[in-house]
């Protein structure tokens, strides 16, 4: 999809993709390092958003709620509902606090009633333990899951043959799309003679630990 070089190319720009030695929560020396808290203005955050909505709009999924996980999902899921509003699909969003409020309106979750259909936004998948718990939330709240969506999948086997994002999918039965993944990140520096050094790393690193495709 074209959007997803298109977020590539702007990830490089604001620095969210770094290219270099890494080394991952896994011990392995990654070749290159993704980190959406460089998306840390108005305009990125709206660019960003911007993608998200594109992202979940080219899925076909359905979705009747919007649901960010504390910390980071809280900017990107109000950022989405309103890029998506701006493209004429206004759904309703929630996000949770770590800790239970015991005065005011109390409870876990501030914003819409989670209801129906519940995609949750993040910004990528790794242990999957954020998942876990949004899963865990809707599902007390009465509603489904219909989804995750993150910035970028790595596409790489974590302690087995899948995936974290094989294993989100395979364990909750729901898909997960990704604005970007690893593979068209190696198509991008393949086409940028500036990026072109990094790409031989990458694919290496891609030969070695990734999966083969992003469904289980």
């Amino acid at each position: 999809m074209d959007f997803s070089r298109d977020f590539i190319a702007f990830a490089c720009a604001r620095s969210a993709l770094r290219f270099g030695e890494f080394k991952t929560k896994a011990g392995r020396l990654s070749p290159y390092f993704f980190n959406a808290g460089s998306f840390d203005d108005g305009a990125a955050l709206a660019q960003l958003s911007d993608f998200y909505a594109r992202a979940i709009l080219a899925s076909g999924i359905v979705v009747d709620t919007l649901f960010g996980p504390a910390y980071k999902g809280i900017p990107l899921v109000a950022g989405t509902a309103m890029a998506l509003a701006q493209k004429g699909r206004n759904l309703p969003f929630c996000f949770n606090r770590k800790e239970a409020k015991d005065h005011g309106e109390g409870g876990t979750l501030i914003g819409a009633p989670l209801k129906g259909r519940v995609l949750i936004v993040d910004d990528v998948i790794s242990a999957g333990t954020s998942v876990r718990e949004s899963v865990e939330l809707i599902r007390a709240a009465g509603a489904e899951p219909a989804g995750v969506l993150i910035a970028l999948d790595r596409m790489e086997r974590g302690t087995g043959e899948l995936s974290a994002v094989q294993e989100v999918e395979r364990n909750y039965g729901v898909p997960v799309v990704s604005v970007a993944s690893l593979d068209d990140l190696i198509a991008y520096l393949g086409d940028h003679p500036d990026l072109q050094r990094n790409l031989s790393a990458v694919a290496d690193y891609r030969a070695r630990y990734g999966v083969k495709d992003g469904a289980p």
